[in-house]
């Protein structure tokens, strides 16, 4: 790992994941997890205070970057929900299966080299019934821009720490062995239209 990953790109993903337009959407999608919950990419905690203590009984943050998780534990300690911190890639779930009701993963899918793994294990952890609760930057609806999601992809992909901008989220998922039952997309407002493609919505295995 060198220095730019080390020290520089975690506060930049923490600056730019941070912003609030996807603020914004954080607080859409974070509410609805409950139970025991299992958040993959948990970076540096900025889902952590959207969380519903009412409906939550504990976190599992699964995340490969320690130098993400360091702000993550500083923000975990001010919350009445236990989080326990998991320093793994998202193809690497140490939990039992059929142990969490609710898998949360947001602008991480577009990082995981092995997405399709990944989504197989959260498949793997979840009970009968639990869901996976999703909100992701992806390909866009207009040719034009895709096109400029291509081009950019190799440079981006290198200096984002191995985010894609043009993967097809809702396909992704459905290869992983969901079926999306709630969608809803739009272009994030304030955002440059080759990053700011958002698709949220729930899942539940197939």
């Amino acid at each position: 790992m060198g220095l730019y990953d080390k020290y520089l790109l975690p506060k930049i993903i923490n600056l730019s994941c941070g912003t609030k337009p996807v603020r914004r959407q954080r607080e859409k999608v974070v509410p609805l997890a409950e139970g025991r919950v299992l958040e993959i990419g948990i970076g540096s905690g900025l889902n952590l205070t959207h969380y519903d203590a009412q409906k939550v009984e504990r976190i599992f943050g699964l995340d490969p970057a320690p130098e993400m998780l360091t702000y993550a534990r500083k923000v975990a300690e001010g919350l009445s929900i236990p989080v326990e911190f998991l320093a793994l890639e998202g193809e690497n779930i140490p939990l039992d299966k059929h142990s969490v009701d609710t898998v949360l993963v947001t602008y991480t899918l577009c990082t995981i080299p092995d997405a399709i793994t990944a989504l197989a294990g959260m498949r793997e952890v979840l009970k009968p019934g639990g869901k996976l609760i999703f909100c992701e930057h992806g390909k866009a609806p207009d040719e034009a821009v895709v096109r400029w999601q291509n081009r950019l992809n190799p440079v981006w992909k290198k200096i984002g720490g191995g985010c894609n901008l043009n993967r097809d989220i809702p396909a992704l998922i459905e290869h992983g062995g969901f079926r999306v039952d709630v969608l809803d997309t739009m272009y994030l407002p304030g955002t440059p239209r080759f990053s700011g493609f958002n698709y949220w919505g729930i899942a539940q295995p197939k």
